[in-house]
């Protein structure tokens, strides 16, 4: 059983930036892939980035890329989020998940969620 918690959420202006962090219980976090997902109000949850056990290896949606930042520090059992130059549609609840195995960008592949942090993005 992998526990995850999610934090670092917060109200900021378009065009700032917010770190995301999401702490894993358990022993083996090298051996899982992470990833973040977002959902907006009204709306299905979406893939934002995955990366891989070692953190070798990322993974985009290309609505973030170039913007959006995906690493982990698995000494620390945490993996982190960074977001700048944020837009107004950014705003959603952010998820991290796990799972055992490659990362995927499909959230039907993922075992263990956290309880999302609220992300919201102000004109």
């Amino acid at each position: 059983q992998v526990q995850l918690v999610e934090s670092g959420g917060g109200l900021v202006q378009g065009g700032g930036s917010l770190r995301l962090s999401c702490a894993a219980s358990g022993r083996t976090f090298s051996s899982y892939a992470m990833g973040w997902f977002r959902q907006a109000p009204g709306k299905e949850r979406e893939f934002v980035a995955a990366i891989s056990g070692g953190g070798v290896n990322s993974f985009y949606a290309d609505s973030v890329k170039g913007r959006f930042t995906i690493s982990r520090d698995n000494a620390k059992n945490t993996v982190y989020l960074q977001m700048n130059s944020l837009k107004l549609e950014d705003t959603a609840v952010y998820y991290c998940a796990g799972r055992s195995g490659v990362y995927r960008d499909s959230a039907v592949w993922y075992d263990y969620w956290g309880q999302g942090t609220q992300v919201t993005v102000s004109s």
